[in-house]
């Protein structure tokens, strides 16, 4: 059952961010409305900028990180056209005191820098971390973050690379093809986007590659191989399908996978965690997972 706090947020997000959203075609106007209104993130957490392989970013940690806690890189979400570090604060500080370093990449974004940019960044802020050292590294993202992280899997896999020992994925972005039948079911009970909204985003993104190439859209390519996943998407979301057609194709495809369907939150309701109970039971649950890796112990 889905707490009040989950309906209120439902509530606000429809009435104050929905309609601002629906349909624009303006840039700068809907970077403005994404943007505002960063929630806080939990305390005790460090935050210190760093350059991997030519990709800033930050790193954030607890106060007194432990010397031996695993890496985390985190690809954050925004449509591949917004979204910074600092906006995901309040995910990356709460698995941060989860017992990760973590590091969040501020990738280049669409349309001045449209698709493979933001693959190209993820993996050169992967191979930073593999020269560092690390070898115990797992991998989360939100919405475009989250197909940014499964497109740099299939990228690594095909070359060859070390892969990350487990991956957490949040309401992802896997499909800029805009096939799910999510899109149109859950038109009306979206409470932050629309899928015209969706289709302005990818246009922005792929600037007219294919949209059902592996590396934009991993619904479409091949996931064996690829370590273990763990999948958080709201039933409400205009997305939904993106994450549920992916769990059964990874799991026909023989890659071990954890799906969880949330009644009532909204796209990325871990962003809401100093509110939100199912912000924290969902991150709890998140960290979990990853510690859990064989790679990570």
């Amino acid at each position: 059952m889905a707490s009040w706090q989950a309906h209120i947020t439902d509530m606000f997000a429809r009435v104050t961010v929905k309609p601002r959203l629906a349909g624009k075609k303006d840039l700068a106007r809907a970077r403005a409305i994404l943007s505002s209104g960063t929630l806080p993130p939990p305390a005790g957490a460090v935050y210190c900028e760093a350059t991997l392989k030519g990709v800033s970013g930050e790193w954030v940690t607890a106060a007194q990180a432990a010397t031996t806690a695993p890496v985390l890189l985190y690809l954050h979400g925004g449509g591949y056209f917004t979204g910074s570090p600092k906006a995901h604060r309040p995910i990356t500080a709460s698995l941060a005191m989860a017992g990760f370093k973590v590091f969040v990449p501020e990738y280049r974004l669409a349309p001045e820098h449209p698709y493979p940019a933001a693959v190209d960044d993820a993996e050169a802020a992967w191979n930073g971390l593999i020269a560092l050292g690390f070898a115990a590294i797992a991998i989360c993202g939100d919405s475009a973050g989250g197909g940014l992280a499964l497109a740099l899997m299939i990228r690594l896999r095909n070359k060859g690379k070390p892969l990350p020992a487990a991956a957490a994925l949040f309401s992802p972005w896997t499909d800029l093809a805009a096939t799910g039948n999510s899109l149109r079911s859950n038109a009306r009970r979206d409470a932050l986007f629309g899928a015209v909204g969706v289709q302005i985003a990818a246009d922005w993104y792929l600037n007219g590659a294919e949209p059902r190439a592996p590396e934009a859209s991993p619904l479409y390519g091949a996931l064996a191989g690829l370590p273990p996943l763990f999948i958080e998407v709201g039933d409400r979301e205009i997305l939904r399908d993106d994450s549920t057609r992916l769990a059964a194709r990874a799991r026909a495809e023989g890659v071990s996978t954890t799906l969880n369907v949330w009644p009532v939150v909204p796209h990325v309701w871990q962003l809401a965690c100093a509110f939100l109970p199912e912000g924290r039971h969902s991150l709890a649950q998140t960290a979990a997972f990853l510690h859990g890796a064989r790679n990570l112990q």
